[in-house]
């Protein structure tokens, strides 16, 4: 069974940034002015295509390709764990993690409770460094696949094929077991830090197109893992909402915008392209961050579409 595949969030903010600069080019002196008329929004829908979704426990594994220093691998650990925390170590302060991941049990059906399982570690580059999608698939076989979403983080020295050209990260499905009939769920991460921040950890880094801002501080001093967790964030959600291909998305089914994908760009209010909205800010450090984890994490994450509202929710 082929992978299905999902835009990544930073790809797509690409295109927005151009369209926005192109609307933006002034007119000649000699244009008459227009006048113009405000158009109500449409609401934003997500469809469901009655497939099934990702609920009740559902494991997080993860297979890290490539070097990772500790620390970059606690910053990432500790954002799987903030997801569903158990009540006893809830996070004091809102906006939280956990408050974020919330909005994916209004995706009918109830609650998905993540939990950290197994992490494999593939320091030594087993499939080299240009990597196909039949090594990732490969990787993500690497552990148990019951339940699971299993998620393989590649560091910022490797090269996936299409990363940095078409994606930043995607999620998809395969078969597994004795007669290969086991659907399993999949997902890919790749540090960008290297090889293209400007489209795949910003607002951390100017973009490559489109109104130049500064970029903002990262919230744990690392570009290409903060990104890297926008990243995480938006395909976890799309697995969990559209596992295989037949749950929450719009548009086709091979490029579909889903809970995350379909809200690009924004993280706060007032957010417009180039301007990623209105964000908390440690006075200590100067970061822009809009959800807390645990162990004191700061973090940044995307606006998610909320069924309720059939609109981009984001938690500041």
């Amino acid at each position: 069974m082929a992978p299905k595949r999902c835009r990544s969030t930073m790809f797509a903010q690409l295109l927005i940034l151009v369209s926005f600069s192109l609307l933006s080019y002034s007119s000649s002196a000699s244009t008459p002015p227009r006048k113009l008329a405000l158009v109500k929004e449409q609401p934003l829908v997500l469809k469901y295509h009655n497939g099934p979704l990702l609920k009740g426990i559902v494991t997080v594994n993860l297979i890290w390709y490539g070097k990772f220093t500790p620390v970059q691998r606690s910053i990432i650990v500790d954002f799987i764990r903030s997801l569903s925390p158990p009540g006893t170590q809830r996070e004091a302060q809102l906006p939280s993690v956990s408050s974020w991941w919330q909005t994916t049990a209004l995706y009918k059906e109830g609650s998905s409770v993540i939990r950290l399982g197994k992490q494999y570690l593939d320091q030594s580059y087993s499939f080299g460094k240009l990597l196909e999608p039949s090594h990732l698939i490969a990787l993500s076989s690497k552990v148990g696949h019951r339940d699971a979403i299993n998620v393989v983080l590649t560091a910022a020295d490797v090269a996936p094929d299409g990363f940095c050209m078409s994606k930043c990260g995607t999620h998809g499905s395969g078969l597994a077991g004795k007669h290969n009939k086991a659907r399993f769920t999949y997902a890919w991460v790749g540090n960008s830090e290297l090889q293209c921040p400007g489209q795949c950890a910003w607002p951390f880094h100017q973009p490559m197109y489109g109104p130049q801002t500064p970029p903002l501080v990262a919230p744990n001093g690392d570009v290409g893992v903060d990104g890297m967790i926008i990243n995480l964030a938006t395909v976890l959600a799309g697995a969990v909402t559209n596992p295989f291909g037949s749950g929450f998305f719009q548009g086709p089914a091979t490029v579909p915008l889903e809970a995350v994908s379909a809200c690009t760009g924004i993280f706060g209010s007032g957010a417009y392209p180039g301007y990623p909205g209105k964000l908390l800010v440690d006075p200590a450090t100067g970061a822009s961050f809009n959800a807390h984890g645990l162990n004191g994490r700061k973090y940044l994450l995307p606006a998610m579409w909320d069924p309720q509202t059939s609109a981009c929710k984001a938690l500041v």
